[in-house]
């Protein structure tokens, strides 16, 4: 069995060697699959009123949404890039309102926004093979 700290370094190694190979759509999913871990496990603590472990979960999360949003090029994305970072401020917001109002309903709202966005993600890179 692996103690903790191997198997840290180990999924840390997994994931630079996931993100140095990877394209920027494929970035962009690793990164929202890990986002909707987070939202999991913050929703979580706030269903079971773990205020600080949800305070750094909801950070997590919004550095995560900040990440994706500050990599758009919204000078050549057109509409549908304005879009989606207005998306993601959106998603940020709510986050914030979440952990204020401590209302899992929140999370649950963000979490659905995302999986559509996703959705959209996967649709790109099948398209672009």
């Amino acid at each position: 069995m692996m103690n903790q700290e191997a198997y840290g370094s180990y999924h840390a190694v997994n994931l630079e060697a996931q993100t140095a190979r990877a394209s920027p759509v494929e970035l962009v999913l690793v990164l929202t699959d890990g986002l909707l871990e987070e939202l999991a496990r913050a929703r979580g603590h706030i269903v079971g009123k773990r205020y600080e472990l949800k305070a750094n979960s909801l950070n997590k999360c919004t550095e995560i949404i900040n990440g994706l949003s500050s990599s758009l090029d919204f000078e050549h994305g057109g509409e549908v890039v304005a879009n989606l970072g207005q998306l993601y401020d959106y998603c940020a917001a709510r986050l914030y309102k979440a952990g204020v109002s401590m209302d899992p309903a929140i999370i649950d709202e963000v979490t659905r926004l995302l999986t559509t966005i996703k959705q959209g993600w996967l649709g790109v890179q099948a398209k672009n093979g």
